[in-house]
């Protein structure tokens, strides 16, 4: 099936501890389950969730000493095609600890090495190096420290006149000023309810209501396309052709680790198919179900998305 180029970017990529123990209590030694590793980072679970799904992607990914090289390693191993960035230190770790007994999951989450503007001068340069002229570009995950909040609209901009399209997926300052910019150099910009609130400044409590704030953020050219995830009330996109509602599957709940993450692979494979939009909405929200279904950092698979699709709800929208 033809599609267009993909390459995500992970400038503060993760490698992935995920155990469980019976109880997590403090003080005591917890004895915990054989941890399992996962290639992590916005970025690489969304090639990981591509290849799920049979589609094709590079992974362009800052990495750093003796953690980094393991995690190459990991995305060989899954069959991710990657590109390379020397990161400025060691690439970061994550542990998520799942307490048996309660059903809980704690998340913890290291920072990653310091950037400098050397360091980010060379993301950029690398990033529009490895962008071929006719493809989705997908910024997702968080910036290390020393990233400025502008990075996305600083790619964006590098990114005008190539012939790629930017794909953001941020939030806190960063989404702020990527949703600031007016002449809609970002081909599709996503986020979660709580940060579309964020950026509206007040609460958006029904379908309508972020239906009209994604609209607004079309309108004022922002991006060609935003989504707005609601949770298990399901995800919405406005563009400038119209507005549609993709529904969540009821499905039992094990891990959302990396729903988001796959969402985000769905649309962006369905858009690099040629989908037409309501399509690629309903891929999406197929995936990031497919996903909340598995353990841990473990993302889609392919027959569940499969399945999912084929039941997908996906509604148009008047405002």
């Amino acid at each position: 099936m033809h599609q267009a180029p993909i390459l995500t970017i992970t400038l503060n990529p993760a490698l992935d501890l995920t155990t469980s123990a019976p109880r997590v209590v403090p003080d005591g030694k917890l004895r915990c389950t054989a941890p399992r590793f996962d290639p992590g980072g916005g970025g690489i679970n969304v090639s990981r969730a591509i290849r799920a799904m049979g589609g094709e992607s590079t992974a362009l990914v800052a990495l750093g000493g003796a953690t980094g090289e393991r995690l190459a390693a990991l995305l060989a191993e899954a069959g991710v095609p990657l590109v390379t960035l020397p990161a400025p230190g060691e690439t970061r770790q994550s542990v998520t600890v799942d307490d048996q007994a309660l059903g809980q999951q704690y998340r913890f989450v290291m920072p990653g090495p310091e950037w400098s503007p050397e360091n980010v001068e060379a993301a950029l340069q690398a990033a529009v190096a490895a962008a071929a002229p006719d493809a989705l570009v997908v910024l997702s995950g968080s910036n290390p420290p020393g990233v400025p909040a502008g990075f996305a609209a600083q790619l964006a901009e590098r990114l005008q006149g190539s012939g790629a399209r930017l794909v953001v997926d941020t939030s806190g300052e960063a989404l702020a000023m990527a949703a600031a910019v007016v002449d809609r150099r970002v081909e599709i910009l996503r986020m979660d309810d709580a940060e579309a609130e964020g950026l509206a400044g007040h609460a958006l409590p029904y379908r309508l209501d972020t239906a009209r704030f994604a609209a607004g953020l079309v309108a004022s050219g922002a991006a060609h396309a935003v989504i707005v995830a609601r949770g298990r009330d399901g995800n919405i996109i406005a563009t400038r052709d119209g507005l549609w509602h993709a529904e969540a599957a009821r499905v039992p709940i094990v891990s959302k680790v990396g729903a988001g993450d796959s969402f985000l692979a769905g649309f962006v494979l369905g858009y690099a198919r040629g989908w037409p939009v309501p399509d690629a909405l309903g891929l999406a929200a197929a995936a990031a179900s497919a996903t909340v279904q598995t353990p841990a950092t473990e993302l889609c698979r392919g027959e569940d998305v499969e399945r999912l699709f084929a039941a997908r709800v996906v509604t148009e929208m008047r405002l």
